[in-house]
């Protein structure tokens, strides 16, 4: 082991889309075997990779790279001997008492690194192209998922899937994160459902208000989870008067963002309007046609969703 071998595993990690904490160490008092700017890879399972001391500081260190990387928060930590193994915070460090006999004092800056987070577009169309080219400019990772779809098309998407049946994708991708529907038109009822297979966490239908609404009354129809379906968001993105298809990806990846960063402006029906959805739903249900523009942003701002933090599950199409 060198001191710099965390720097070959980062690289392979990243790679994998699993997360890490960077651990360094800022300040060293001696006697202590690490110093002042040693560095380790750390992750979730305990694995540590580089050099930040012996194994006295080793369980604080680790406990904290798990609380970083469940919150997705840095944290700078203080490892000093005493008599007691209790923790206590001061002010923003938090500090461990050391038991060992070897003494000295550690400070060090714990910082998470955590896979992108995957954005899945379901569709093929101009609106669903223009967020898998933006997506990735941001830092989303994107799945795009399409019926007949083809890998070349789509060279900004991390991963082309050429099949929206549920059950395909929901083995093929990672669940959570975040999911667009866009396919204006053809084939939303099959979209919307492959979407609804990954419980994500947001899941947006570039449509209008109408079209969404019966749609809804159709997933209902079919078994689709009546909680589940409520929580659509349309029309999609934030109301800035969008009218073409880079315009509205645009305003679509704005409210991608804003739920990322925890503010969500959220259209969709609350407790009556779904269980009306729900005791119309063995309703002869007619093809749904567009109405109205597809964007056009929520009319009524809700309370904010909580972030995901946690990393995606591991997958087989996007390599996580």
């Amino acid at each position: 082991m060198t001191r710099n071998d965390w720097i070959a595993y980062a690289t392979r990690l990243q790679a994998a889309q699993q997360a890490f904490a960077l651990v360094t160490v800022l300040r060293a008092q001696a006697p202590t075997s690490a110093k002042a700017g040693d560095k380790a890879l750390v992750t979730a399972d305990g694995q540590i990779h580089g050099w930040i001391g012996g194994g006295c500081a080793q369980p604080a260190v680790v406990k904290t790279v798990r609380q970083a990387l469940a919150s997705g928060q840095p944290q700078s930590i203080r490892i000093a001997p005493t008599d007691e193994t209790a923790e206590r915070t001061l002010g923003d460090v938090l500090e461990f008492g050391m038991a060992c006999h070897s003494g000295g004092t550690l400070e060090l800056f714990i910082d998470p690194v955590l896979p992108a987070t995957q954005l899945t577009v379901f569709g093929d169309s101009p609106v669903a192209r223009s967020l898998a080219e933006l997506a990735p400019r941001v830092g989303l990772r994107v799945a795009l998922v399409a019926e007949g779809a083809q890998g070349s098309d789509h060279p900004d998407a991390a991963c082309v899937l050429d099949s929206d049946d549920a059950a395909r994708v929901r083995e093929q991708l990672s669940s959570g994160g975040y999911a667009v529907v866009a396919t204006q038109g053809r084939r939303d009822l099959q979209g919307l459902k492959a979407a609804l297979a990954l419980s994500p966490s947001h899941l947006w239908f570039v449509a209008s208000e109408r079209k969404a609404g019966v749609l809804r009354q159709s997933l209902i129809s079919a078994g689709e989870d009546t909680d589940s379906v409520a929580r659509i968001i349309a029309p999609a993105g934030e109301s800035i008067g969008a009218h073409t298809p880079e315009e509205i990806a645009l305003a679509v990846l704005a409210a991608v963002i804003a739920a990322r960063r925890g503010r969500v402006p959220v259209a969709q029906p609350k407790g009556p309007e779904v269980a009306l959805v729900a005791a119309k739903a063995s309703a002869p249900v007619e093809a749904a046609t567009g109405g109205g523009g597809c964007c056009g942003g929520a009319k009524k701002e809700a309370a904010p969703i909580p972030v995901e933090t946690t990393a995606p599950a591991k997958n087989s199409c996007c390599g996580n």
